[in-house]
């Protein structure tokens, strides 16, 4: 069993962490609702238990030490864990879903389809708080402390994980009418080596992402194309917005532009060569406590992802 000393030092280096993430001690006292000389003696008694020195300190800021540095990860997953053991203490006192939840998604993905329906979401359930996290590279979501992230496609890979399936999306090949008027129909992917291509770059592995039709009257194969580096762009909502810009055509996850098709902004082509729909999950670690909160939010995104449909 810990010492009391042990816990007082524990929680000493708490404070710590949270100093370092607020930038300042005002402002950490100022978040954690105590004073700045509260904040400031708890570094010190942690350094002169222990004989290190984690902060330099000036008037106006505060830096790192060496052993600070070398502290702060460590730390900082303490705090995340006693911050999760806190919220799940008062779910379950509580019996409600009230509490943070942590949100991964694609940035993408977040912007066109997570953040329109956050206001319905939070309406449904005021009580709960949400940290969301731009996640474009398959964070690890125990090291992250993420209770939801969002991934598309094949899940064999990813071991240890729940899944809930909340819908699935087709690429398409999308432009302007204008463009399309000026540049004329494409009838087959080959006829796209004379159009303006728009490419997204995978930041993840730095790849040029290659686009892929099946040949949906008979054969069933599948054509890959890479587009030629005019226009290359590491974001999707980038590619989408120069495509509305008539600059080219692009190969996109359909969400990336359902509502400007739906109101004729954009026109789908080679609606016939379209791959197989990929599947968009909810996923979460495999655990066997999962609060309330977590699962109303999964819930949520299912009842709304109907909006991301694209037929």
């Amino acid at each position: 069993m810990a010492t009391p000393s042990a816990q007082s030092s524990l929680l000493n280096l708490l404070q710590f962490v949270r100093i370092v993430d607020a930038g300042s001690f005002a402002e950490a006292a100022r978040r954690a609702g105590t004073s700045t000389s509260a904040m400031s003696k708890a570094v010190s008694r942690f350094e002169a238990l222990h004989g290190v020195k984690l902060l330099h300190r000036t008037t106006h800021s505060i830096s790192l030490t060496h052993d600070g540095e070398k502290l702060l990860d460590g730390a900082r997953n303490l705090l995340r864990q006693a911050e999760r053991l806190e919220a799940y203490i008062g779910e379950t006192a509580a019996g409600s879903s009230a509490g943070r939840v942590r949100l991964a998604a694609p940035g993408p993905f977040l912007r066109a389809c997570i953040a329109p329906m956050l206001p319905a979401i939070l309406k449904a359930n005021p009580n709960l708080e949400l940290e969301i996290k731009v996640d474009d590279t398959g964070l690890d979501l125990a090291a992250e402390g993420i209770d939801v992230a969002i991934r598309f496609g094949d899940l064999s890979g990813q071991p240890g994980l729940i899944a809930k399936r909340l819908g699935a999306f087709p690429y398409i090949i999308a432009a302007t009418p204008k463009y399309l008027e000026f540049m004329g129909r494409p009838k087959s992917p080959a006829d796209l080596e004379s159009h303006h291509q728009i490419g997204y770059r995978d930041a993840s592995n730095g790849q040029l992402s290659p686009w892929l039709f099946c040949d949906n009257s008979g054969t069933g194969a599948v054509t890959r194309m890479v587009p030629r580096n005019r226009f290359v762009v590491e974001d999707m909502t980038v590619a989408w917005a120069m495509t509305l810009r008539g600059l080219g055509v692009s190969w996109l996850p359909a969400w990336c532009g359902s509502k400007d098709i739906s109101s004729g902004r954009a026109v789908e082509v080679l609606k016939d060569w379209r791959l197989p729909e990929t599947p968009v999950y909810a996923v979460q670690l495999d655990r066997k406590q999962v609060p309330q909160r977590t699962r109303d939010l999964i819930d949520l995104l299912a009842l709304r992802a109907k909006s991301w449909d694209y037929s």
